[in-house]
This record gives C-alpha cells, structure tokens and sequence, in this order.
C-alpha cells in the first residue's frame, strides 16, 4: 500500500498522530491538508498550462537527417574469422 507499510502499521501511525495531535485538532490537520494538497495541484496545473508544449517547442527546427545504416556484411563469429586469417598466411 505504502511502500513497504502494511495495515498494522499504518493503523500504529494514525494512533500515534491521534495521541500526539489530540481528537479535537484531527478535523483541523485533515483540512489544512487538504488545502495545501489544492493549492498544490492548482500550481503544477498553472505551471503546465505556461509551458510550451514539446510540439511548440520542436516546430520550427528542421528535422535532422537519421543516419543510414550500412548493408550487413558477412556473419562470421569471431573464431571463423580468426581461422580465416591463419588460413590467409
């Protein structure tokens, strides 16, 4: 679930916030939380929308040419061709 934390340990976790925090201030953490959790994601939205795109950023470069790849040569292992050039001697 979380990482490596099972529900035991998830449930010690939320009764050690309870003991620390108190019943009465759990409401008032919890939303707090979640309006930075929000705001949070209102600005990576933001964010985004400002950025470019990689479309707007790539069209008006020219495409760059691939490199060609070469016609396969021979298929020979390193031991045949090894026998070949003692042969060649």
């Amino acid at each position: 679930m979380f990482g490596n934390m099972g529900y035991g340990e998830l449930l010690i976790v939320g009764f050690l916030i309870l003991l620390l925090f108190g019943a009465k201030r759990l409401p008032e953490i919890g939303s707090s939380l979640g309006k930075s959790i929000r705001a949070f994601k209102s600005s990576i939205k933001d964010i985004q929308e400002e950025l470019p795109s990689n479309d707007e950023l790539y069209r008006d470069q020219p495409a760059t040419p691939r490199r060609k790849t070469e016609a396969p040569t021979e298929n020979k292992t390193y031991a045949q061709d090894s026998q070949q050039h003692r042969n060649s001697d």
